[in-house]
C-alpha cells in the first residue's frame, strides 16, 4: 500500500493537475455509480448520466478544485483556527454557490437542455445543493484546512465527495417541478 501512495505522490508532484482531475473523475463516476444502485435502484442503469457525472469531475472539479484550493491557501496560509474557520466561510459561502452553479450548469449543457431550463434548475436546486452541504463540508472542511497537506486536499476532498456525489447525483438529475409539469402535459 505504501507502494501505491508514494507512487500518486510522485504523479501528483509531477502533473499536479492531470492526477486531480482523474481523482476527481473517479469520485464523481463511483458517486453516481452509487446513486443509480442505491437510490434510483428502479430505474434502468444509465450510462450516459454517469459519463457526464464522470467527466464533470475530470473537466470542471478537478481542474477548478486545483486552482481554488490552491489560491485559498496560497491568500491564507496556516492552520490556526481563525484562518481554518475562515477558510471554511470562504469555501461554502462563496465558493460552494459558484461550484453548484458550475454544476447544474454544466449538467444541463451536456443533456442538451435550454439556459431558461438550466436557469430553473439552479433556481429551484441551488439552494438544497448548498444547504444540503453545509452538513458535510464545514466539518470536513474544518479538518481538511487544519489537518490536510495542500498538495492532498483534492484528493482528501475527492474521498468524502464519493458519499457526497451521491446526494448530488440524485439533485442533478431529478427533474424540477416545471419540468414535471411540462411533461405530464405534453402526455
Amino acid at each position: 500500500m505504501s507502494g501505491l501512495w508514494a507512487a500518486y505522490n510522485r504523479a501528483l508532484a509531477s502533473n499536479p493537475l492531470l492526477v486531480k482531475a482523474a481523482t476527481s473523475f473517479t469520485g464523481f463516476t463511483v458517486g453516481d455509480i452509487l446513486a443509480q444502485k442505491f437510490i434510483n435502484k428502479d430505474a434502468d442503469y444509465d450510462f450516459v448520466r454517469t459519463l457526464r457525472l464522470g467527466s464533470f469531475g475530470a473537466l470542471i472539479h478537478g481542474p477548478t478544485g486545483h486552482w481554488f484550493y490552491g489560491m485559498l491557501d496560497k491568500k491564507m496560509p496556516g492552520t490556526a483556527a481563525a484562518t481554518v474557520a475562515t477558510k471554511v466561510a470562504i469555501d461554502q459561502t462563496i465558493w460552494n454557490p459558484i461550484f453548484g452553479c458550475m454544476f447544474f450548469t454544466y449538467l444541463g449543457l451536456t443533456e442538451g437542455k435550454s439556459p431558461a431550463q438550466i436557469a430553473d434548475k439552479i433556481k429551484a436546486d441551488l439552494q438544497t445543493a448548498v444547504v444540503g452541504s453545509w452538513t458535510v463540508w464545514i466539518p470536513a472542511h474544518t479538518i481538511n484546512f487544519r489537518f490536510i497537506p495542500t498538495s492532498q486536499r483534492l484528493l482528501y476532498i475527492n474521498s468524502i465527495q464519493i458519499g457526497y456525489n451521491v446526494f448530488l447525483s440524485f439533485l442533478g438529475n431529478k427533474s424540477t417541478e416545471k419540468e414535471t409539469t411540462e411533461e405530464q402535459a405534453k402526455q
